[in-house]
C-alpha cells in the first residue's frame, strides 16, 4: 500500500496540535493533522472550557444567595435551571470547537483528516484504509479519566468528568470519589447548584500533594458550604441500592455505606496511548503508559515527538501549549528550549481558588537548605474583605542564602491571578528584593505580596 507523503503529521487536535500546525503552515511545511474525535481536545470539550463555565454559573447562584451579606434581597429562593446551565456550557464548547476548526481550515498547507491514527512504522501511520508518511510525527493524543477496577464498579453507573459536563439534571445526592483537583471543583459546583454532596477520598486529607495547612483550609471551605468530606476511605466499593448507588467508605470503623443518586469518579487520568500502535514504531512508554520523551520532547525514535498530557511531563492545558512552544522554537527558530526550563504553576478552581507555583513547604524542607517562611490570612487583605470573600491565606517559602522564592500558594479570592507576579519573578530568577520593591496597585490581592515578603522569617 502506498503512503501519502507530508512534511509533518500531527496526531491529535488538542491544545498543542492546532497551534503547532499553524506554525508549521506559516513556515511553508505541508502538514496532516489527524483527529479521531473532537477538535480541541480535553480543554475545549470536556475540561477547562465547560467546567469553568459551570463554575461561573455556580458562583453566580452562590453570590445571589448571599445577597443579604451585600445589602440586597431577592424574592424567593434561587432556582437552578440545569438544562439552561448545561446549554450555556454546551455553547461555549461548540463555539470554541468551531473556532479551532475554522482556524485549521484556513491554513492552506494543513489538511485535517478525520479518523484514528495508528503507527505502522516509525514514519508511517495508518488512518482507516489510508497510509500517511512524514519525516516528523508529533503525538498529541491527550488523556482521559482513569476508571480503576474497584469492587462493584461494573454493577452501577459511574460518571467521569466527560459525563458531568454534559449532565443536564441536578443530582439529588452526588458522591464524588476522589478528593483532588477535578473532584473538588465538581463537588463545590454541584453543592452550589443545590445537590447534597459527599466527597470520598482514600488519603487522610484532600489534595494530598499540597501542604497540610492548605488541605485543611480547603476542607474547611467546602464543609462550610455543607459538603460532607470523608477521608481515609480504605474500603471504596459500589453496589446498587434500589434506584440509588451505595458507596462503601470505611469497612473497619464505620461499615455503613454512603447512598447517593449519582457517583462521579475523579481518581486520576491516564494517557490515550494504548491503541496507537506504538510498539510497531518502537516508541517507548513508561510503566503508566506515558510516552517517554527527552528534554526537547523527542521520543526514543528519531523524528517522533510527544506533546501534552500523553508524555507525562505536564497535566495542564498551559503545559501542553508550552510543549508546542518548545518544539516550534527548537525546530523553526533555532533555539534550545527545554522542558526542564519551565516552572509549572497551576490552580485549583474551587471558590476561593488556589494558585500555586514551585515547591511546597514540605518539599523545600526536604532540600536541606536554610529557609524563610511567611504566611498571611486573607482576612488581612483589604481587597478580600471588601469583596466579602476573605477565606484562605497566602504564603511564601524562600531560600535564605540565595534570596530566591522557592514556592508560593495563594488560597483566596483572585489567587489564580495574583500568583503570576510570583511566577514571573521566579522565572526571571530575581531576588526577593525585586518583588519587594515593586509598587502594586491598590486595592488588589497582589498588593499584599510585598508585605508577605517583608514578613519572611527563618524556620523555627
Amino acid at each position: 500500500m502506498s503512503a501519502r507523503a507530508f512534511d509533518a503529521i500531527i496526531i491529535g487536535a488538542g491544545q498543542a496540535g492546532p497551534a503547532l500546525a499553524g506554525r508549521l503552515n506559516d513556515a511553508g511545511i505541508k502538514v496532516a493533522i489527524v483527529e479521531r474525535h473532537l477538535v480541541g481536545g480535553t480543554c475545549v470539550n470536556t475540561g477547562c472550557k465547560p467546567t469553568k463555565t459551570l463554575i461561573s454559573s455556580a458562583y453566580a447562584a452562590h453570590t445571589a444567595r448571599r445577597g443579604g451579606d451585600y445589602g440586597f434581597t431577592v424574592d424567593g429562593p434561587v432556582r437552578i435551571d440545569m438544562p439552561a446551565v448545561a446549554a450555556r456550557a454546551r455553547k461555549v464548547i461548540l463555539d470554541s470547537r468551531a473556532s479551532n476548526e475554522t482556524w485549521l481550515a484556513g491554513m492552506p498547507r494543513v489538511e485535517l483528516i478525520r479518523g484514528h491514527a495508528r503507527f505502522v512504522r516509525p514514519n508511517v501511520v495508518e488512518v482507516g484504509r489510508e497510509r500517511l508518511t512524514a519525516p516528523r510525527i508529533f503525538i498529541n493524543v491527550g488523556g482521559r479519566a482513569s476508571v480503576p477496577d474497584l469492587p462493584g464498579i461494573d454493577d452501577v453507573v459511574v460518571l467521569t468528568n466527560t459525563d458531568m459536563v454534559a449532565l443536564d439534571v441536578l443530582p439529588r445526592h452526588l458522591i464524588v470519589v476522589g478528593g483532588s483537583y477535578i473532584g473538588l471543583e465538581f463537588a463545590q459546583m454541584y453543592r452550589r447548584f443545590g445537590s447534597e454532596v459527599t466527597i470520598v477520598e482514600r488519603s487522610d486529607r484532600l489534595i494530598a500533594r499540597e501542604d497540610p495547612d492548605i488541605s485543611e483550609e480547603v476542607r474547611a471551605i467546602l464543609e462550610l458550604e455543607g459538603i460532607t468530606v470523608r477521608t481515609g476511605a480504605d474500603c471504596i466499593g459500589f453496589a446498587p441500592s434500589g434506584a440509588d448507588i451505595a458507596v462503601s467508605v470505611d469497612c473497619k470503623r464505620n461499615g455503613a455505606p454512603t447512598i447517593g443518586s449519582h457517583v462521579l469518579l475523579a481518581v486520576g487520568r491516564r494517557p490515550n496511548t494504548d491503541d496507537l500502535g506504538l510498539d510497531a514504531a518502537g516508541i517507548a512508554t513508561d510503566a503508566r503508559s506515558y510516552i517517554t520523551v527527552d528534554d526537547h520532547l523527542q521520543t526514543n525514535v528519531a523524528g517522533v515527538y510527544a506533546l501534552g498530557d500523553c508524555n507525562g511531563r505536564g497535566a495542564f492545558t498551559h503545559t501542553a501549549y508550552n510543549d508546542f512552544e518548545i518544539v516550534a522554537a527548537n525546530l523553526l527558530d533555532g533555539e534550545d528550549r527545554r522542558v526542564s526550563h519551565r516552572l509549572t504553576g497551576y490552580a485549583l478552581y474551587i471558590d476561593p481558588p488556589l494558585g500555586r507555583i514551585g515547591m511546597t513547604v514540605a518539599e523545600a524542607a526536604k532540600s536541606g537548605r536554610p529557609l524563610l517562611h511567611s504566611k498571611r490570612a486573607m482576612t488581612r487583605v483589604g481587597r478580600a474583605v471588601e469583596k466579602g470573600e476573605a477565606l484562605g491565606f497566602m504564603k511564601i517559602v524562600a531560600d535564605a542564602d540565595t534570596r530566591r522564592i522557592l514556592g508560593a500558594a495563594i488560597l483566596g479570592t483572585g489567587g489564580d491571578e495574583a500568583i503570576h507576579g510570583i511566577l514571573d519573578m521566579m522565572n526571571a530568577d530575581q531576588p526577593l528584593e525585586t518583588l519587594r520593591w515593586a509598587v502594586p496597585i491598590h486595592p488588589t490581592v497582589s498588593e499584599l505580596i510585598p508585605t508577605v515578603l517583608l514578613d519572611l522569617k527563618p524556620s523555627d
